[in-house]
C-alpha cells in the first residue's frame, strides 16, 4: 500500500483554491464533500447554532459560531467542519485551532469524521470535538487532555456542558437537537 501512496498525486492549498465544487484536502489528497446535506442534517446544524448562540451571546470575550468555514491547517490540508466555535477574530479563513469542532455524522462521512478528522483535530489540539449522530439521535464529545482525546460525553438525553478557555459555558440540550 505504501508504494501506491508514494505515486499518488499530492495537492496543495493553491490547487484547492482553483477547484470547483465542495472539497476538503487532507494530507494532499482531495476528498469530495457529500452532496448538500439533507433536511435532518441541516435541522441539527440550525438547532446547534441556536443553542450555542444562546449560551455564548453574553460572554465578555466574544465567541462566534461558523458553519462550514475552511480551516487551513497546512499547505496540504484544508478541512471544512460542519460547525466551529472560536473566540478570536477571523479575517477570511480559519488558520488556527478553534475552541470546538462539530461534525454531523452520516453514513457517507462516518469513517472520515470518526477516524481521519478525529486524528487531525487531536493533533491540532482542538479542545472539544463533538460528533452528532442523526440516525441514533446521540451526541459524543471528546475533550483534549494531555494532548489526547478522552471521551467526555456520550448521551441521547442529557445536557452537554462545555467550558471554553475564556470561562464561558456552552450548554446543549441533546434531545432538542433531534426534534
Amino acid at each position: 500500500m505504501d508504494i501506491v501512496l508514494k505515486y499518488l498525486p499530492k495537492y496543495t492549498i493553491e490547487d484547492y483554491k482553483k477547484w470547483e465544487g465542495d472539497w476538503e484536502l487532507i494530507e494532499g489528497i482531495p476528498y469530495a464533500m457529500a452532496p448538500s446535506p439533507f433536511g435532518k442534517h441541516q435541522e441539527i446544524i440550525s438547532n446547534l447554532i441556536i443553542q450555542i448562540f444562546e449560551s455564548i451571546k453574553n460572554c465578555p470575550e466574544k465567541c462566534k459560531i461558523y458553519p462550514e468555514l475552511d480551516w487551513i491547517i497546512s499547505e496540504n490540508t484544508v478541512l471544512r467542519p460542519d460547525l466551529i466555535v472560536i473566540c478570536k477574530k477571523i479575517e477570511f479563513y480559519l488558520k488556527e485551532a478553534p475552541e470546538v469542532v462539530i461534525e454531523v455524522v452520516s453514513k457517507s462521512t462516518a469513517e472520515k469524521d470518526e477516524y481521519i478528522k478525529y486524528d487531525i483535530y487531536q493533533r491540532e489540539k482542538v479542545p472539544y470535538y463533538i460528533l452528532a449522530y442523526p440516525d441514533i439521535e446521540k451526541v459524543r464529545v471528546f475533550n483534549l487532555v494531555n494532548n489526547k482525546y478522552e471521551k467526555y460525553f456520550d448521551s441521547d438525553e442529557e445536557i452537554l456542558k462545555i467550558t471554553l478557555k475564556n470561562g464561558c459555558d456552552i450548554n446543549i440540550e441533546v434531545k432538542a437537537l433531534f426534534s
